[in-house]
């Protein structure tokens, strides 16, 4: 049993070594796959929106904002942001966007691109208006909105070669402009771009097939600009910054050097422990402790798990559960040992009879980890990301590592 675990072992140590150097911000992955840092550890923009529900129906809020979200990510995404954060709150009956942009130099462009997303309403005529009713009220924002669009080009026009704005909708968008053509027929219908008029043709014949055109007064600049921002996302929704707030990077490097120290310094102690209370088994968990910490730090550094100061925390949380594991073991173990059994076969029962235990208690981690995760936003989402890559690794740690490392040394 000594000479058959001796080749899995020696290729778990090669791993873990290759991913230290992997994971080590100065070592050969720094070039490769260099680490992705959250707001809290580098630095940048926390931007608060402000959402203008005043059109949107109830039933329609929450594809709105989830519409929102995806749109920012891709216009922050354009000018290099990395891992934008962007997630939605409400606070009374105020629906907002937080936008969390890490490592971002020049915070004033960033809000002039998320501001500057089009926002595009078509709208129908008021009957029996004035003519000197402000163009404003003299229409209704009707259901089609940019949040339909699926792309945009630019056209010319083939008689006075005036740049115009050609868009296709998806297929919703494409059913609502069927049905608003067709209800206005000999009537208007007002294309808004960021609260200005551009253009109201009159219908002629109810259009199919989802696709419209934008004719106005544009240059042939500002007609591309257009075309541009559409392809990035137009916002389904209006929104406004209330709040800006810039967070520094040296705030960031000492709250990450903190808490790295407290992380080394918790598990130096947990390690101690083990060593001073199981002696030889005690040993064993330290080693594959050792194993566990490069190996799942290659697993966030390689999938590219933006790294945040609750990401540590849930890393530093598992480390205590792997621990947690082996102590189940080894206490299984010592029972069998008293009953007479060799060592071991002592340490086979034990893996079996602990496991029980540690499956149950880690799946209960899991689901915990997996709700945190896709009901939560900001830090506790992070939170939750990372105890579930943490559970899942001190798992394999706990099981395979110290059983492998234990069956190479274990004496009968």
């Amino acid at each position: 049993m000594r000479k058959k675990p001796l080749i899995p072992l020696v290729a778990i140590l090669v791993i873990a070594v290759l991913a230290g150097f992997f994971v080590f911000p100065r070592g050969f992955g720094a070039n490769i796959r260099p680490w992705r840092l959250g707001l809290d550890l580098v630095g940048g923009a926390h931007l608060t929106y402000e959402v203008d529900m005043t059109n949107v129906l109830d039933a329609d809020r929450d594809s709105v904002l989830a519409g929102l979200r995806d749109v920012i990510e891709r216009r922050v995404n354009l000018f290099g942001v990395s891992e934008p954060q962007v997630y939605s709150a409400k606070s009374g009956t105020s629906h907002r966007l937080i936008v969390e942009l890490a490592g971002i130099q020049n915070v004033s462009e960033a809000i002039k691109e998320i501001g500057e997303t089009p926002f595009l309403v078509f709208a129908e005529v008021n009957e029996g208006i004035s003519t000197s009713t402000p163009v404003e009220e003299a229409f209704t924002q009707s259901e089609l909105t940019g949040r339909y669009i699926v792309g945009a080009s630019l056209i010319f026009d083939q008689v006075t070669g005036v740049p115009q704005i050609s868009l296709v909708f998806n297929d919703d968008g494409a059913r609502i402009f069927e049905q608003l053509t067709e209800k206005n027929i000999g009537k208007q219908i007002a294309v808004f771009l960021d609260g200005a008029l551009v253009t109201a043709p009159v219908v002629q014949e109810k259009i199919t097939g989802g696709r419209a055109q934008i004719t106005g007064q544009f240059s042939l600049n500002e007609a591309r600009d257009i075309v541009s921002r559409f392809n990035a996302g137009a916002l389904p929704a209006p929104i406004g910054l209330i709040s800006q707030q810039t967070v520094g990077a040296t705030l960031g490097s000492d709250s990450l050097q903190k808490t790295l120290f407290a992380g080394a310094v918790g598990t130096l102690i947990i390690m101690l422990f083990m060593v001073l209370y199981y002696r030889a088994l005690g040993l064993a968990a330290v080693l594959a402790l050792l194993i566990y910490i490069p190996i799942t730090l290659l697993v966030f550094k390689g999938v590219g798990v933006t790294m945040t100061l609750s990401g540590i925390a849930g890393i530093i949380l598992s480390i205590g559960m792997a621990v947690d594991a082996n102590i189940l073991i080894f206490e299984r173990t010592k029972e069998e040992v008293k009953k007479g059994m060799n060592r071991t076969l002592a340490l086979e029962e034990g893996f079996k009879r602990a496991w029980l235990s540690i499956r149950d208690s880690n799946i209960s981690t899991i689901i915990t980890s997996i709700i945190l995760y896709y009901f939560t936003t900001g830090f506790i989402k992070g939170f939750g990301l990372a105890l579930l890559i943490g559970v899942l690794m001190s798992m394999f740690s706990a099981i395979t590592v110290t059983r492998t490392i234990l069956r190479v040394f274990s004496k009968n």
